[in-house]
């Protein structure tokens, strides 16, 4: 499994939006200049979460970004698939070589694994994260 520099990034930002949600929205600026992320990138991501109910924007001299539900209701896996899609193996080893018994067992070790690291995304709440 690998974890793109685009979910990391998303990972950060909420983490940052969510330690200063008190403080009202955050503009996307402080965050890059904060964590040197690519402005055009950075939006990119930021609407991601936006569409997937994470996080919140808002446009105008108060704007910015906040958080779309509370931190014990996101977990560190929906960041991830919100950003860069879900995190299942589409290798398609056994239809590759043509259901060569090995490749069958290559997969299921790779589901499994895929299953696992899904269960402990899942239960990696991002308030388990701020405390």
């Amino acid at each position: 499994m690998k974890i793109s520099r685009s979910a990391g990034y998303g990972m950060v930002a909420v983490g940052y939006i969510a330690e200063r949600e008190k403080e009202g929205a955050v503009l996307a600026s402080r965050i890059s200049k904060e964590y040197d992320i690519p402005m055009e990138y950075l939006l990119k991501i930021l609407q991601q979460l936006v569409r997937a109910e994470i996080l919140r924007s808002k446009r105008g001299p108060r704007g910015g970004f906040s958080m779309a539900r509370g931190a014990k209701e996101i977990n560190m896996l929906e960041i991830i698939e919100a950003v860069s899609g879900p995190i299942r193996s589409h290798m398609e080893l056994v239809q590759q070589t043509g259901g060569a018994s090995f490749a069958k067992k290559m997969e299921k070790v790779i589901d499994d694994a895929t299953v696992k690291a899904e269960a402990v995304l899942s239960k990696a709440r991002l308030s388990d994260m701020l405390s």
